[in-house]
C-alpha cells in the first residue's frame, strides 16, 4: 500500500482525493496516461469537481499502482481492465508481447526512415505506458537493436543515426520542457571522449530529473579534464558518464584516474563499456552502473542521499 502525501494546494482538493499531478508523482504514471487509461480502457473512474477536475482515492492510487504490476509482468495495457479486478489474479501475457510490436513497428519505420510513422508508435506508447517503462522496455532494447544491426552488417550507420536524431529532439525537449528544479543531489553528465551518442544519457538525466536530482548535461565527446572544473563551479555532489563503445586504451588506464582524483567527488560510469570494463573502472576509481537506470538511480541514492 502506498503511503500517500496529502493533496498538494488547490481549490478544487477534497478530503480523501487527490489531484491528477499530485496522483502522477506519487505513482510515476503522467496525466497523459492516466487520462488515457480513464477514456480509452476504463481502468480507473476519478471523481470529478464541478470544474471538471479530476480528483483520486487511494482505492485508485492502489489500482493504478496494480495496472502497473500487471504492466511490468508483460500484460498488454487491453488485458489490465479484466485482471485487476480480480483479487489474487494469475494472470498470463497474451500471445505477441506488446513491447515487441511496438519495437517492430518502430524498427520498420526506421528501415524505412519514415518519421510520421516512428512519431505515431511512439507517442501511442507514450500515451499508454509510463515514462520509465517506455525507456525499459522500449527505447532502450531498440537502441541494442540497431547497434547489432550496425554490427553485424544488416543495418546501416544512417538507420542509426536517424533514430539517435528523432530521440534527441524528443527526449531533448522532454528533458527542458519537464524539467522540476529538484532539491536532490546535483549532477554533472557528459560522454566519454570520442563518444558521440548521448540519447542513452539523455535518458539517464530526464529519469534523473524525474527522481528529484539536478542533472547538468554536458553531453557527448566532453573533455574528461574539464569535467573536475565544470563540477565544482556547478558545486555537484557526483559525475555520471556514459559509454557505449570501446574508450581508449588511455582513458581507461589513466584519463579516468586522474580526472576522478582532481574531482575529489563520487564518479559513476553507465552504458555497455560500464559492463565490459568493470574492473578497469574500479582501479580508477569510477564506479560502474550498467544499462539499466532502475538500479543505476537506486545505486546513486544509496551513495549520495542522506536519508537513503
Amino acid at each position: 500500500m502506498s503511503n500517500a502525501p496529502a493533496p498538494q494546494d488547490t481549490e478544487e482538493s477534497t478530503e480523501g482525493l487527490f489531484p491528477i499531478r499530485t496522483v502522477s508523482s506519487i505513482t510515476g504514471v503522467n496525466p497523459v496516461t492516466l487520462r488515457a487509461w480513464e477514456r480509452r480502457y476504463g481502468l480507473i473512474r476519478p471523481h470529478r469537481t464541478p470544474k471538471g477536475h479530476r480528483l483520486y482515492s487511494q482505492e485508485d492510487i492502489q489500482r493504478i499502482q496494480r495496472v502497473l504490476e500487471l504492466l511490468d509482468q508483460g500484460i498488454s495495457i487491453s488485458q489490465a481492465r479484466q485482471l485487476v479486478e480480480r483479487p489474487e489474479p494469475a494472470p498470463q501475457a497474451e500471445a505477441g508481447d506488446p513491447w515487441e510490436k511496438y519495437r517492430q513497428r518502430i524498427l520498420q519505420a526506421v528501415v524505412r526512415f519514415d518519421e510520421q510513422a516512428l512519431e505515431q508508435a511512439y507517442s501511442e506508447a507514450l500515451s499508454l505506458y509510463p515514462e520509465e517503462m517506455v525507456t525499459r522496455r522500449l527505447l532502450l532494447p531498440l537502441l541494442e537493436t540497431l547497434g547489432e544491426r550496425w554490427a553485424n552488417r544488416s543495418g546501416t550507420v544512417a538507420e542509426e543515426h536517424f533514430f539517435g536524431s528523432y530521440l534527441r529532439n524528443k527526449i531533448g525537449a522532454r528533458f527542458h520542457h519537464q524539467f522540476r528544479r529538484g532539491e536532490g543531489p546535483r549532477l554533472i553528465a557528459a560522454c566519454l571522449p570520442g563518444e558521440q551518442h548521448e540519447v542513452g544519457l539523455l535518458l539517464f538525466c530526464l529519469a534523473a530529473a524525474n527522481h528529484g536530482y539536478q542533472p547538468v548535461l554536458l553531453g557527448a565527446n566532453m573533455p574528461l579534464d574539464e569535467l573536475p572544473l565544470a563540477a565544482r563551479r556547478a558545486n555537484a555532489d557526483a559525475i555520471i558518464l556514459s559509454s557505449s563503445y570501446q574508450p581508449a586504451a588511455e582513458t581507461l588506464s589513466r584519463e579516468l584516474q586522474r580526472m576522478a582524483r582532481s574531482a575529489a567527488l563520487p564518479v559513476y560510469m553507465g552504458g555497455r563499456a560500464s559492463i565490459r570494463h568493470r574492473d578497469a573502472l574500479t582501479r580508477a576509481g569510477v564506479t560502474p552502473l550498467g544499462i539499466d537506470i532502475g538500479p543505476a538511480l537506486a545505486r546513486l541514492d544509496s551513495d549520495l542521499r542522506q536519508d537513503g
